[in-house]
Formats: structure tokens, C-alpha cells, sequence
């Protein structure tokens, strides 16, 4: 959950040559526009269809699919910029931070309700429709969001205090710590991030071995969801896995420091661009009845062509 998917600091401040520049863009921008293109179908089929905009399950889903697509075109944005202006105003890159940062720290809180909501839907059935309802559902992703605007906007105001008013107005490389650059910063994110990591977790953990006792003397509903938890736990190791990306990229630089620019370029997208294809396979591929919309969706629109 390390926002340098959110700082894109995979970026470097070295430039490529041109045929590498154009080759490095070409392949971000097609796997973007893959993405969001498939996110999209997913998007379109939710809305069309009220038996998913009617179910809790679902409506996390999709406010999981909006964040990603929000944070791939972000991050992109930052990507290509970074190579067509170099640098930009620290104003403006500032929005796209806070930006950035809040639709990454949704990712794992959303999991987690998706996980918790697996779990009262398989182990409380009886009561699932009293406490799983849309109002709650819809009230709960606007608590994510206060929740994850409240951890980042620090930075910003801690920014404003500390910074002499002429900064705002400079142009910088894009870079998180080149914006925030307060050292109280760094340790607020760190603790932030382990807490939010621990609670997760710990909320992984838990509805995982509740639905497995379950899954041992149920139904077959409750080893799916049991595979489903599992699945959400490998979307929070990705988020982990960003947390140990300067680690990765430090090596990186160690084993090959006459490639810099390709090794960082490799973490960008096997960190932060690549794990967002996760969502559409959960529930584009192994959800049944979205599976069966889908390929509606897709048949209709190949027929009208």
C-alpha cells in the first residue's frame, strides 16, 4: 500500500532515449486502455442490470473497479507526463498526490468489507439481508473514503505550515517526497500504513478461518467464498508488495545499475499496474452470475457491430 504507486517513482529523473521513451509509454498507455477498457465492460454491466446494483456484494465490487480505474489513469497520467513536461507545478502535482494516495488506501479497506461481507453472508445467512443492506453498504464506502481522506490531507496541511508560500508556485519532478517533504510526514505514513496493514489483515485472517471451519461441514457456497477470501488476501499482498518496493527497486539498482531506468520501469508496472487486473478476474471470471451478464453484454455488442 505504499504509495509510491501513487507518487509514481518509478519514474526516473534520467532520461531515455527517445526510441526507449516512446517503446516505455506505448507499452503503459496500451495496458491502461486494456484495463480501463475491461473495467469499463464491468462497470457498464453492473449498471444495467439491477440484480447487481441491489446486492452489497456487488456494490463493493464496483466501487472497487471505479477506484482502480481512478488510480491506473492517475498514475499513468503521471507517467506520461513526467516524460512530455519533465517537470510540472507543485500545486498541480500536489492534487494529483492527494488524489493518488486517497484511491490507494481504499484499495485494502475495501477488501476488507468485501471479505467481511463473505463472511456474514456465509457464516450468518439468516441475517445477512438485516445487516449486509444497500444504505449500510453505501454508508460504509463513504466511510472508507473519510477514512482514507483523513489519513492523507495531514500531509497537505503539514505542507502548507511548513513550506514558504513560494514553493507552491516552483515546478517540480513529480515525485511524492518532492512535494510533502516534511520528515513528519514519512513517519506519519509509516505508521498509518502499518495499522491500516495490521487491521486488514487481521480481518483476512479472521473471516478466512471462520468460513474454512464452515466451508469443512457446508455447503459449497461457503468453499467458494472460502477461495474468494483467499483471492482478497493476494490483493492485499500486492498492496503489501508495494511497501517493499523501494526495497526491490534498491536491489534492482544494486544488480543492475547500468539499467536503472528499465528496472524501475519493470516495478512500475509489475507492482502498480499489473495487480489491478485482479478484480476483473475475481468477479469478470469466477463470479457466476456476473460471468453470465457479462458474456450477455459482450454478445449484444459484438451483434450490433
Amino acid at each position: 500500500m505504499n504509495v509510491s504507486s501513487a507518487n509514481v517513482s518509478v519514474i526516473v529523473e534520467y532520461r531515455d532515449s527517445f526510441t526507449k521513451a516512446v517503446t516505455k509509454n506505448v507499452v503503459v498507455i496500451a495496458l491502461s486502455i486494456s484495463l480501463n477498457y475491461i473495467n469499463a465492460g464491468l462497470i457498464q454491466t453492473f449498471c444495467k442490470h439491477q440484480i447487481f446494483y441491489t446486492n452489497p456484494r456487488y456494490i463493493l465490487f464496483f466501487h472497487l473497479v471505479v477506484n482502480d480505474m481512478i488510480q491506473v489513469t492517475v498514475t499513468v497520467s503521471l507517467f506520461i507526463i513526467s516524460y512530455i513536461f519533465y517537470e510540472i507545478n507543485v500545486s498541480l502535482c500536489s492534487f494529483f498526490m492527494l488524489l493518488a494516495l486517497i484511491v490507494t488506501e481504499n484499495t485494502p479497506l475495501n477488501l476488507a468489507c468485501m471479505a467481511v461481507e463473505c463472511y456474514i453472508a456465509v457464516c450468518m445467512p439468516l441475517r445477512h439481508v438485516q445487516i449486509c443492506t444497500i444504505r449500510r453498504t453505501l454508508l460504509l464506502i463513504g466511510l472508507i473514503w473519510m477514512t482514507s481522506i483523513l489519513s492523507t490531507f495531514p500531509d497537505l496541511f503539514i505542507t502548507l505550515a511548513t513550506e514558504q508560500q513560494d514553493f507552491f508556485s516552483t515546478r517540480v519532478f513529480c515525485l511524492r517526497q518532492r512535494v510533502f517533504r516534511n520528515p513528519h510526514i514519512l513517519k506519519k505514513r509509516d505508521v498509518t500504513y502499518i495499522i491500516y496493514l495490521v487491521i486488514v489483515w487481521l480481518i483476512i485472517f479472521y473471516t478466512y478461518f471462520r468460513i474454512l471451519f464452515t466451508a469443512k461441514t457446508a455447503c459449497k457456497n461457503a468453499r467458494k467464498a472460502r477461495n474468494t477470501i483467499v483471492l482478497h488476501g493476494f490483493q492485499v499482498l500486492l498492496c503489501m508488495a508495494m511497501y517493499a518496493d523501494p526495497l526491490l527497486k534498491g536491489a534492482l539498482l544494486q544488480w543492475f545499475p547500468k539499467n536503472r531506468s528499465d528496472s524501475l520501469f519493470a516495478c512500475y508496472i509489475t507492482i502498480h499496474i499489473l495487480p489491478r487486473s485482479v478484480s476483473a478476474i475475481i468477479y469478470g471470471v469466477r463470479d457466476k452470475t456476473f460471468r453470465k451478464y457479462l458474456k450477455r453484454y459482450l454478445l449484444c455488442k459484438v451483434s450490433t457491430q
